[in-house]
């Protein structure tokens, strides 16, 4: 693929492709335990993003999706990792998406909640992470359930644990996790979401800067880079989107 001749300077205009790594979500980044340097699905396509521009990416380093999202919009970073929302859509020009992944429920083994269905009623509190993708999902959707946000996703299976919570939501392969090694936790069946994991950029940088990125998500799934990376980095349970 190649950028369009005006692409490149509105797109990157430092000259460096700042990337910023949400960190929050451990299908998409985490830190090298030896190195402590990013390294996950996002990492990967970032370093390809810049690779093909023929200049350098610089990662800029966060541990919530809220702060992931600031950093296009204060123009810190050029593009960034996001699930699709329209809230963050004032000022960030989405791709479409490059994975599918699913939001899941956890409860105590004692709870009375069964499905996904029971949790929104009155004097249930679920806890999400402030400004992430279900924060934004469930704030719009659940009517009778009270929302407590913890600072971040991370957080949340602590909060929803100290805190004697009734509910946790977040990503469902990151919940799973927490249950098989946390004793008295179960996953309600099924999903209450999907979230599309797309690239975005600052629609300040201008339509043919946009374009260039979502041409190159639609290259990297077709490519099968983005399920090579997936592979790499032993990430399961997750759907790499179709092309469009």
């Amino acid at each position: 693929m190649t950028a369009h001749p005006s692409a490149v300077p509105s797109l990157v205009p430092t000259g460096r492709l700042r990337a910023v790594i949400n960190l929050g979500n451990p299908i998409l980044a985490k830190r090298d335990p030896q190195s402590a340097q990013p390294v996950g699905v996002s990492v990967d396509l970032a370093s390809e993003l810049a690779r093909r521009l023929g200049i350098e990416a610089e990662f800029l380093v966060v541990e919530k999706a809220a702060d992931s999202v600031a950093a296009v919009n204060e123009g810190r970073a050029d593009v960034g990792f996001f699930a699709v929302d329209p809230a963050r859509g004032a000022e960030i020009a989405f791709t479409a998406p490059y994975l599918l992944i699913e939001g899941a429920y956890l409860v105590r083994d004692d709870s009375s909640l069964q499905a996904n269905e029971q949790v929104d009623r009155a004097g249930t509190r679920v806890v999400v992470g402030k400004g992430s993708a279900y924060d934004l999902f469930l704030t719009r959707e659940l009517k009778a359930a009270e929302i407590v946000r913890a600072p971040s996703s991370p957080d949340v299976v602590p909060a929803f644990l100290e805190q004697g919570l009734d509910v946790a939501a977040g990503v469902k392969q990151q919940l799973e996790m927490d249950a098989a090694r946390l004793p008295g936790l179960r996953l309600l069946p099924g999903r209450f979401m999907v979230i599309q994991q797309a690239m975005g950029a600052a629609k300040a940088a201008g339509p043919q800067a946009a374009e260039f990125v979502a041409a190159f998500v639609e290259a990297m799934k077709a490519s099968g880079f983005v399920a090579a990376t997936l592979q790499r980095h032993g990430i399961e349970g997750v759907t790499v989107a179709p092309v469009v």
